[in-house]
């Protein structure tokens, strides 16, 4: 494992403050993390005074968008490799940006397809090529702290909600019959954030020897024993990058589906009123985003897998908890609960495969793991409004996610990390080689 990071346009000036990158990486992300916010959205498009939709409909432009983050990642995590954090982390905030300002003309009941086309296939994109930037650049910044600082580069994302959800709120109740009119003003001001902060994204001209472990590391490689780097291609072909992605996926399904309805299901389950209900969402916001600082941390404690057996467990109850939790105080304890591991699940992954594959290509390796988060966030969202439908069957909805949840704790009891072995390839003789 070589101890020198890729050199690009972006990493020509050497040094840099880590500590000034990973504050302006953490508001990039809470940012981009306005989409946990949707509920808001969703409930506003839903009343007969707006657009009249269904939960399933109002639900299509949140999936589209979290569908869309993988493919964006997997563009952002390939590109940052070759041109540098700083260039794709701007290109995806002005794409999001725009998208989220298209969103806004979309103006009455029949401007579904236009909604869908900004704030979710263009805005998804977008988001994906920001998302990914960071959880890459700042494992090369903080090699001393894996799991704690993947946690602090995606907790922005978590506690996104918190800002723009009264936000949301107060810009909707300003024009309460056509609710996509906030988003112009959001738009533009992830704009002005995501330009000022993105441009000082670099990666570091040689990557930091905090603790003396990375030279070791090299060294033990170089001999053919300790943790090697696997190329994307590598990782994929062992089982356990599809066990790993099949974990975020359970996770996000689980977390998701929650997000996806929160607003509502607050109203309707636990009787808050509507504004209310949109501060309790901004509020589990900060659950949201501290569960990805807490859970990385823990997961540096007690392991990986583990920490995935409780973010599991703990959501799994939970959500077979809330249509019955009538009380106000109860409801709002569950679903903390529930956003607390779904963002755990997110702050504990990226360290998980640093750990399992290597940091070097950690950025494109998670970036494709991220195709968890696009198919939960699709099936989550799609899958609850079905089941809950106009009927308002919140039992069957929630206990049918909760089941599917507890049945995958399966998955980190499987889970065992890959063996660091050398991959064999063919020598100038056409034998096969061992490859260091």
């Amino acid at each position: 494992m070589s101890t020198s990071a890729v050199r690009n346009d972006s990493t020509a000036a050497p040094g840099g403050n880590r500590w000034v990158i990973l504050v302006c990486a953490v508001l990039v992300q809470l940012a981009i993390g306005s989409v946990y916010a949707w509920s808001v959205f969703a409930k506003a498009l839903q009343s007969d005074a707006a657009f009249g939709w269904s939960k399933s409909k109002a639900a299509v432009p949140f999936s589209v968008v979290i569908g869309m983050i993988f493919v964006g990642s997997y563009v952002g995590g390939r590109l940052q490799d070759a041109r540098g954090p700083r260039v794709v982390a701007m290109t995806g905030g002005v794409i999001y940006a725009v998208g989220v300002i298209l969103a806004s003309f979309a103006q009455s009941a029949d401007s579904f397809w236009l909604l869908v086309l900004g704030y979710g296939v263009i805005g998804g994109f977008g988001l994906g090529m920001v998302y990914i930037v960071p959880i890459a650049m700042l494992q090369k910044w903080f090699p001393d702290k894996p799991g704690l600082i993947t946690g602090l580069a995606v907790a922005g994302f978590g506690f996104g909600a918190v800002v723009t959800a009264p936000v949301g709120q107060a810009l909707i109740d300003q024009s309460p019959s056509v609710p996509t009119k906030a988003f112009l003003w959001l738009g533009i001001g992830y704009l002005v954030i995501l330009l000022v902060c993105t441009s000082v994204f670099r990666n570091p001209a040689v990557l930091p020897d905090v603790t003396g472990a990375t030279s070791k590391d090299a060294a033990r490689v170089e001999n053919g024993s300790g943790p090697r780097d696997f190329t994307p291609s590598e990782a994929m072909h062992t089982k356990q990058w599809y066990l790993l992605t099949a974990i975020l996926t359970m996770s996000v399904t689980a977390g998701i589906s929650l997000i996806a309805v929160a607003a509502g299901t607050a109203t309707d389950v636990a009787g808050y009123s509507t504004a209310a209900a949109a501060a309790l969402v901004g509020v589990l916001g900060l659950f949201n985003g501290a569960g990805r600082i807490f859970w990385g941390w823990i997961s540096d404690m007690i392991g990986k897998m583990p920490a995935f057996l409780g973010i599991l467990g703990i959501q799994g109850i939970c959500l077979l908890l809330i249509p019955h939790a009538s009380s106000t105080a109860l409801f709002a304890v569950l679903a903390a609960l529930v956003y607390l591991c779904y963002g755990g699940a997110f702050g504990t992954m990226p360290s998980t495969a640093g750990t399992f594959f290597g940091v070097k290509n950690v950025g494109a390796i998670y970036g494709l793991m991220l195709i968890g988060w696009s198919i939960g966030g699709v099936v989550g969202p799609l899958l609850i409004a079905s089941l809950i439908g106009s009927e308002k069957a919140y039992n069957l909805g929630f206990t049918v996610i909760g089941v599917i949840t507890l049945v995958a704790l399966v998955l980190p009891l499987v889970t065992k990390k890959p063996r660091h072995e050398p991959a064999p390839v063919e020598d100038r003789h056409g034998t096969g080689t061992s490859r260091r």
